[in-house]
């Protein structure tokens, strides 16, 4: 079987939204599906198959004040509007086709940190179909940004703490090969986390989670290497952007979003037999 992993980046996810929608376009389906914070956000409205929704939440309304806001972060602690995100846009402003969603037969998996234990734990579509929005908030919560999100007498963030590329999840669940949209072009490496100093305060009666942020740049990198051996074996496709983006994991630019989700749109064009062969012949 073949998975499709989606990674997670802040506003660098509109790239794979660009990519996704070419999927949609062509009928490009995965059994089984993957998503850390923006990736599982976009990945979402792929199983729904919304096609245009993506291009609506994270690049039309990206401009939007309490979509992305400083006047957000002095108001609520959330730099990224989440109750905006997760609740009025979904639910008025950009409807979330529920009932498509819960009505796929794709598997979705969306990961989460424990904020306790500082370990990963993963929620099947097929287990919480009605909660897909509070994993999705979970998922996103990225420390100092916004606020841990309580679900199941747990208390979960963002879940590329701990697990950014989920490939080891996804060869633990079964899957064989695996399409792997990556939102860093290829050859970046991630560095040690910045402002440490004022992560260990504000987290500190929880030192799980600390030390889980403190190596994560070691687990996202050994994560790499894992996409390049299983590559080398012919088991991972791994679509990533063409060049360099012009923005980062914030970024409230219209003109930049629709330029780097074009971009994903072209890439997966672009890859579109190589992707053919490589789930023909799984």
């Amino acid at each position: 079987m073949v998975s499709l992993l989606l990674e997670g980046g802040g506003s660098r996810g509109v790239y794979t939204s660009g990519v996704l929608r070419y999927f949609m376009e062509n009928n490009v389906q995965f059994p089984y599906v993957i998503g850390v914070s923006a990736g599982a956000c976009s990945g979402s409205s792929y199983i729904s198959n919304q096609i245009d929704r993506n291009h609506t939440v994270n690049v039309t309304y990206a401009s939007h004040p309490e979509y992305l806001s400083l006047r957000n972060y002095v108001k609520n602690r959330q730099l990224f509007g989440m109750d905006f995100l997760f609740d009025r846009l979904p639910n008025e402003l950009v409807p979330f086709n529920f009932g498509a969603y819960e009505d796929s037969s794709q598997e979705f998996v969306i990961v989460t940190t424990d904020v306790s234990t500082g370990e990963a734990v993963y929620y099947r579509k097929s287990h919480f179909p009605k909660d897909v929005l509070t994993l999705l908030r979970a998922s996103s919560s990225l420390p100092l940004v916004a606020p841990a999100v309580s679900f199941q007498d747990r208390l979960l963030m963002d879940g590329g703490i701990v697990d950014p590329i989920p490939i080891a999840k996804s060869i633990q669940d079964g899957n064989k090969k695996h399409v792997v949209i990556l939102t860093q072009k290829r050859g970046y490496f991630k560095k040690r986390q910045s402002f440490l100093w004022y992560i260990k305060s504000k987290y500190k009666h929880y030192p799980h989670l600390l030390r889980a942020i403190e190596k994560r740049h070691d687990v996202y990198n050994q994560s790499l290497q894992q996409l390049k051996t299983e590559e080398e074996k012919g088991n991972v496709l791994v679509i990533s952007p063409s060049r360099d983006l012009d923005i980062g994991r914030v970024e409230k630019s219209v003109t930049k979003l629709q330029s780097v989700y074009d971009l994903g749109l072209k890439d997966a064009k672009g890859l579109h037999k190589k992707l053919e062969d490589f789930i023909a012949y799984s």
